[in-house]
């Protein structure tokens, strides 16, 4: 509690006291008259306590309101992980060096697990039929191989950086679109570089991203 200011651990603690004392909150007037303050302030002390993730609430002023102890507040930071986001894939996989970064973002361990996991950022519709739309990040564990059919982030004669399902032919590598407006691209075994395998999506409308679905 000790990022709590005065004020906000004393409405805290009166909080937890009501809690314990009548299994459920006073209500917003009951507050201000115990606490010798105006509705307002009381109002805007549950907003401060809630967006520093001590206390839990539906709308502006709740009788469900639930206290998140320190123990489940550090279990909850414990589940987050940061990913970068990659700028642009370069051979040798330089990915994890801190000038190729584009940013971060935040995902739950539990989802994505795995060990150096970094994120692209999606251009084009091509595989949207795999549900990665224009503007989504690809979550991807670092891999220098492929199975048929998984979708990876290749890197292209050293250059172009792509997101699209992996197939081995005899004498070349498929990359097949998910979307029939594009074509099958095609190309020696020298000129492909498998980076990563996708193995999730964070969708992002209006560039706020959710953690999305895993990829099969």
């Amino acid at each position: 509690m000790m990022e709590l200011s005065g004020t906000q651990k004393r409405l805290y603690d009166y909080l937890a006291e009501c809690l314990a004392r009548d299994g459920r909150t006073p209500s917003l007037r009951q507050t201000a008259a115990d606490m010798g303050v105006s509705h307002t302030a009381v109002a805007q002390l549950l907003g401060l306590l809630e967006k520093k993730g001590v206390v839990e609430r539906d709308g502006r002023y709740s009788r469900s309101i639930r206290l998140v102890a320190g123990q489940e507040r550090r279990r909850r930071d414990d589940r987050s992980r940061e990913l970068p986001i990659i700028g642009q894939i370069t051979a040798g996989l330089p990915m994890y060096a801190q000038q190729e970064w584009d940013g971060s973002v935040l995902v739950d361990r539990r989802l994505f697990p795995g060990d150096n996991l970094f994120c692209l950022r999606v251009r084009g519709r091509s595989m949207q039929g795999a549900a990665i739309l224009d503007g989504d990040l690809a979550i991807c564990e670092p891999r220098q191989y492929a199975a048929n059919g998984e979708i990876v982030a290749v890197l292209i004669q050293g250059e172009e950086a792509t997101v699209k399902r992996f197939f081995l032919q005899a004498d070349h590598i498929e990359l097949r679109p998910e979307n029939p407006e594009f074509p099958v691209m095609r190309y020696p075994f020298g000129e492909v570089l498998v980076q990563g395998r996708v193995v999730g999506v964070i969708r992002g409308p209006g560039g706020i991203f959710e953690t999305g679905q895993r990829v099969a």
